[in-house]
């Protein structure tokens, strides 16, 4: 999933735009002859941010559609997309939500994605190799994983906790800017010298950088709370089987875009312990097994 993803990418290209965009125009009232003013600029940059959030938020549906090349299941066409339809139905039923659209994308290795702006307005699509390699009850089980991420309202939250990054990221960077402006560039003057913004711009995408492993940090807690709920709706030794089955697929070819990782059931290999772990979107699979097997359900 979210190891600089679709969602975190886009975010922080909104940060690096609205950065260039508060450049050309001067940042507005957050400059005084005295200097930065803190709370202009922490309301300022929690309204970009949180509008750049929202942004991926909204588009999360479409895009993940286009990039994934998912096809969506209207009318079923044969048996197993009448499976796959009936089953989505019966699982949102369970879970309290609406019916999310159901889609199938290409891909040979066994994956499945859930994304959308509101819980009862979802998409759930699951890869051709899902359904040609996985029984039933393990793909039962990946689709009520993800139904568990639609109830849960993750990418709500998801969305939540990125904006809220997003405003602290710019806020730092340009409170570093400043200082470095005034500082190590002597500028003295009422307005914010080049450096400023230079150094703003640099530190968004640092500091962006830097605060993701904040946002993969709640990516992960999620992963296992989706497990959790898939466990519940469709039985925990289903869903560790599917779980394991995803682990011996983890060497073959991955057509899932880059982006789109961030929202899927599996994103490939992941380490247990290691400093890269801390950007991970995902936990392995060796812990998620590991949480399902103390879970009482």
């Amino acid at each position: 999933m979210l190891r600089i993803g679709l969602f975190l990418l886009t975010n922080l290209a909104v940060m690096v735009v609205v950065g260039i965009v508060l450049s050309i125009l001067g940042v507005g009232a957050t400059h005084t002859a005295g200097g930065l003013n803190l709370g202009n600029l922490l309301v300022l940059c929690f309204v970009y941010g949180m509008v750049g959030s929202a942004i991926s938020l909204f588009l999360s549906k479409p895009l993940a559609k286009w990039s994934t090349k998912t096809q969506i299941i209207e009318q079923p066409s044969n048996q197993a997309e009448a499976w796959l339809l009936q089953t989505v139905n019966e699982l949102s039923q369970r879970a309290g939500i609406k019916m999310p659209e159901v889609g199938i994308f290409p891909s040979y290795q066994s994956n499945a994605f859930a994304t959308g702006w509101n819980k009862n307005a979802a998409l759930v699509a699951v890869s051709t190799g899902l359904l040609e390699r996985m029984n039933q009850d393990e793909l039962r089980a990946v689709l009520a994983h993800e139904i568990g991420h639609v109830a849960n309202g993750d990418m709500v939250t998801l969305a939540l906790v990125q904006g809220v990054v997003n405003a602290f990221v710019m806020f730092f960077a340009r409170i570093i800017g400043n200082f470095v402006d005034r500082t190590v560039f002597k500028n003295e003057s009422d307005s914010p010298g080049i450096a400023y913004f230079v150094t703003s711009l640099v530190m968004d995408i640092v500091l962006g950088i830097a605060a993701s492993a904040i946002v993969m940090w709640f990516s992960r807690l999620r992963e296992y709370r989706a497990d959790e709920a898939g466990a519940r709706l469709a039985g925990k030794s289903a869903m560790i089987n599917a779980l394991l089955r995803l682990r011996q697929e983890q060497e073959l070819p991955d057509q899932m875009p880059a982006e789109m990782k961030a929202f899927a059931i599996s994103s490939g290999r992941e380490e247990s312990f290691s400093i890269a772990a801390l950007f991970h979107s995902h936990p392995s699979i060796e812990q998620r097994v590991e949480a399902l097997q103390k879970l009482n359900v």
